[in-house]
């Protein structure tokens, strides 16, 4: 008889520390009835009624779940991007930067000036460098 008894007790533990464990790591929006902390006090407080009440009632179904969609696949998401007018709008206005952005860089001022005829550093007489006399 203690054998059986030995062996139920740790099976109520087993249970109570998994129904612990298991109200702790779920989501925030998993958990029906109350929040997430009153869960586990009535899990901790109640150790095998506290852990069967939250299998049966508080815990949320996966398919009760909302279900995660990639953007692509949501419609809502697709229906806030715009419509293609919109879009080709935003390309031309990013061409047309572009194209000024071009346009200040081909800007002669901000090309180095090139050495001219008159500028000229060939030698002059005994070997002196400067201007030609």
């Amino acid at each position: 008889m203690a054998r059986l008894l030995l062996i139920g007790v740790l099976l109520a533990l087993a249970f109570w520390v998994f129904s612990i464990v298991d109200c702790a790591l779920q989501d925030a929006t998993r958990h029906r009835g109350v929040s997430k902390p009153v869960w586990i006090l009535i899990v901790v407080l109640l150790p095998v009624l506290g852990g069967i009440l939250w299998f049966v009632v508080g815990r949320a179904r996966r398919s009760k779940a909302p279900a995660r969609r990639a953007p692509d696949d949501d419609p809502d998401f697709l229906g806030s991007i715009g419509s293609v007018r919109d879009q080709d709008e935003r390309i031309r206005r990013l061409e047309e930067e572009l194209a000024a952005l071009d346009a200040e860089a081909d800007d002669p001022r901000d090309v180095p000036p090139t050495p001219s005829a008159s500028d000229d550093d060939a030698e002059g007489p005994a070997g002196t460098r400067g201007p030609r006399p």
